[in-house]
């Protein structure tokens, strides 16, 4: 009897081995496309973060100590957020020339010039309420509802912020705080002062999300009444994303931006489809918690499950990851090279 045929394509062969994996593989990961965050504080000493084991609030010396390692690992930028020596209603440490984030900014470009400096811009680190604008007054309609954020005052201090860490050297600003408008009035800002050629990486979808709360904790800025949903994007919506990404794009921005990262993948693939532009997602601080917490009790492979994550955000269409595993995702993958 003749022995049927099998199939032409044996699709397993180029599974094999690593190598042949590697050179077949669709989706790369390298060290130029993760952006890390960091926790910069005025103090001397470095402080942990409880929920976020291994993250520490670092003070300028030893931010610039891991912003030398990170360069030196080939990771593409470093993401910086401070915490004020003192906070406010209007949250004036923000855009303080001689801030937290300034003298940071001056001493990471003093030591380490080849590293792209990216600034969050926003005001929840800096406020004693918390929220990441200015407190207005609550109009007759709206009482009872989310706490009442006057976005056109807010948008005059983004400006300063975005401006005041544009002039100590930053390489890119963020804004963050949602409010409407905010790409567009901190573009002319920057051209309006000599900084034109400093790029806006801006918080385009940017989800009222659970996943936030670890970060919270680090920066001091649960709000301390009511909740972010009023300017935050709601989780079911995915259209609504896109016309926030159309309209920041329509603005000025160079780098679009979709946080969380993980259970929004679909919409990091549904901006990057639609738009082209340079996307960026951030797996944040509640994604990082969830990671070590599991890989403590040996529930999952640590190293494995953050290449998985980190190759699942590629696949979905992401430029950039904005991760904490951004330093031992670098270290990972020179030890494989």
């Amino acid at each position: 009897m003749t022995q049927a045929r099998f199939p032409e394509h044996r699709l397993r062969r180029l599974r094999r081995t690593p190598a042949l994996r590697r050179l077949v593989a669709e989706t790369q990961l390298a060290p130029a496309s993760l952006i890390a965050p960091v926790f910069v504080t005025l103090k001397k000493k470095q402080e942990p973060v409880p929920s976020m084991p291994g993250i520490h609030r670092l003070p300028i010396a030893q931010t610039v100590a891991e912003a030398k390692q990170l360069a030196k690992l080939g990771v593409g930028g470093i993401l910086l957020f401070g915490i004020p020596a003192a906070k406010n209603p209007e949250g004036t440490g923000a855009y303080a020339a001689n801030g937290v984030i300034p003298q940071a900014v001056k001493a990471i470009k003093k030591a380490v010039p080849e590293l792209v400096v990216i600034t969050d811009v926003c005001l929840c680190e800096y406020t004693s309420h918390g929220h990441c604008g200015l407190l207005g007054t609550v109009p007759r309609r709206s009482r009872g509802l989310s706490p009442w954020i006057d976005n056109d005052a807010t948008l005059e201090i983004l400006n300063q912020i975005a401006l005041s860490h544009a002039r100590a050297g930053a390489d890119c600003v963020a804004p963050s705080a949602m409010m409407d408008g905010q790409v567009g009035a901190i573009r002319g800002t920057l051209d309006e002062n000599g900084c034109e050629q400093v790029p806006i990486m801006s918080y385009s979808a940017k989800y009222a999300s659970s996943l936030y709360g670890p970060f919270r904790e680090a920066v001091d800025s649960a709000p301390q009444f009511g909740d972010r949903r009023g300017y935050q994007m709601d989780p079911p919506n995915v259209e609504e994303a896109l016309r926030e990404v159309a309209l920041d794009i329509q603005e000025g921005t160079d780098i679009v931006m979709v946080k969380p990262a993980l259970a929004y993948l679909d919409v990091v693939r549904a901006v990057k489809e639609k738009f082209k532009w340079p996307t960026a997602c951030y797996q944040v601080s509640g994604e990082y918690a969830l990671i070590k917490a599991a890989s403590a009790k040996k529930w999952v492979d640590e190293k494995r499950l953050v290449m998985e994550m980190a190759v699942a955000c590629r696949r979905a269409g992401a430029d950039l990851i904005i991760t904490y595993y951004a330093h031992a995702l670098a270290q990972w993958l020179s030890e494989r090279e």
